[in-house]
């Protein structure tokens, strides 16, 4: 019988006990059996805990506007599967999706595929045979055996270096970070989009010879009234403001642009600002206007994401309060979340997400781990849905509703908004994209 995408996307769910198997011996075997040759002439990978997808989302605008046939893959998704690869800045169509996936079984054989690794395998599938000139590619976990490392980069980016998924990469940024760094190739640059990277990081490229090109020192950014200025040792470009406006997203396309010049590609002067300005990515600080409330919906899961998101409030005030909507995965550090955004908020709201799956918890359970934290006392409801109808009555004009937590969170959200057609809506930045990691 046929099978339709919803009907691989099952399939695909239960060809392996776990939904993480970090290691690339099994997608190698099977990258091989099928023939898998580079996605395209030039490839970018990009690792870190928070600011991959925004990243992804800045190189390939830039490329595009350049006139570069671009292929992307990230994940997760937010609304469909087809998000997770994009052709030429289209999203993959249902039928391409199902010949990739039948490409992938019937070359795996007996061996057991995770959902990411048959994802990643018919990603690129399609792009070997899409005549890119360029590949972006996101690590979903870690780096050194993520199944997207199955790639030689010609470049390769690391965002952020913080504390998540520490069961799987480490107790802290040092371990964490030679994890990501597994990324880097040697003789080929390494992007750190950090000022201060761990030292692990900066080991690990010295030992293979990766050439490290770092921000705040091989790379410059400097904020201008009307804009901002890219700058490094024999080149500059004033820019405007990201239609991602985000403090924290000067830091993701400054990365963005250091990989593209690391590529050496030749890219007309305008293309960067185009590029700068046309780059979107939902469910990042996304905007929607209800009533003459502002309701902000984010995909930040973690401390590091907090952190940055409680600087995105700031420097986008309100007029009014601000309440919160809050629904997290079991595994996450829910209170390092909270104690990094509790003095930017007014009220909370707090969400179950127990149709998750093995990572999803209730209400209770999420208010059972925030016990003694500013979010404690707020109001429990069973879904994002019940939530967010339950806050919004409680707020005027000039008021702001933040709804946030994990991917899941944000789809759920997105989808409330989806049903007032009518809402105004304008994606105003981002104060984190974790990839994979929801």
């Amino acid at each position: 019988m046929a099978r339709t995408l919803p009907d691989w996307l099952a399939f695909i769910e239960r060809q392996h006990p776990s939904a993480i198997a970090l290691g690339l011996d099994r997608v190698r075997e099977v990258s091989l059996r099928m023939g898998l040759r580079r996605p395209a002439p030039r490839v970018v990978t990009v690792a870190g805990t928070n600011g991959k997808g925004s990243t992804v989302a800045f190189i390939e605008a830039i490329a595009r506007a350049a006139g570069f046939r671009t292929g992307a893959y990230t994940s997760p998704h937010l609304v469909a599967y087809n998000e997770r690869i994009r052709i030429d800045g289209d999203d993959a169509g249902d039928a391409e999706l199902v010949a990739a996936f039948q490409a992938v079984d019937a070359a795996r054989g007996d061996t057991s595929l995770t959902y990411f690794e048959y994802g990643t395998l018919a990603a690129l599938w399609l792009f070997s045979r899409a005549r890119l000139d360029l590949a972006i590619l996101e690590v979903g976990l870690g780096g050194r055996l993520d199944a997207v490392n199955l790639v030689d980069a010609d470049v390769s980016v690391i965002t952020t270096v913080d504390l998540d998924h520490q069961d799987w990469l480490g107790a802290d940024r040092e371990a964490i970070g030679l994890e990501k760094a597994g990324v880097a190739r040697a003789g080929r640059p390494l992007v750190l989009g950090e000022d201060d990277p761990p030292a692990s990081v900066l080991r690990h490229a010295y030992r293979i010879g990766a050439p490290a090109i770092r921000a705040g020192s091989d790379y410059l950014v400097e904020r201008r009234a009307d804009g901002w200025r890219w700058r490094e040792p024999g080149f500059e470009v004033d820019l405007p403001m990201p239609r991602l406006a985000a403090p924290v997203q000067l830091r993701n396309a400054a990365a963005a642009i250091a990989a593209l010049r690391a590529l050496d590609l030749e890219i007309p002067r305008q293309a960067w600002g185009e590029g700068v300005s046309d780059a979107r990515v939902a469910g990042r600080l996304q905007r929607f206007m209800r009533d003459g409330i502002e309701v902000l919906v984010d995909v930040g899961h973690n401390p590091q994401a907090a952190r940055a998101l409680s600087d995105a409030l700031r420097a986008l005030p309100v007029a009014g309060r601000t309440h919160v909507v809050y629904a997290a995965l079991a595994d996450k550090d829910a209170v390092g979340v909270v104690s990094a955004l509790a003095g930017q908020v007014d009220g909370w709201h707090l969400a179950g997400l127990e149709h998750a799956g093995a990572r999803g918890t209730s209400v209770d359970g999420l208010a059972d781990k925030l016990a003694g934290t500013a979010a404690a006392s707020g109001a429990r409801h069973a879904t994002v849905a019940e939530a967010m109808s339950a806050a919004l009555p409680q707020l005027r004009v000039g008021d702001r509703l933040l709804v946030f937590g994990s991917f899941h969170t944000a789809a759920e959200a997105l989808g409330v908004l989806a049903a007032d057609p009518g809402a105004p809506r304008e994606a105003i930045g981002s104060s984190v994209d974790p990839g994979g990691g929801v």
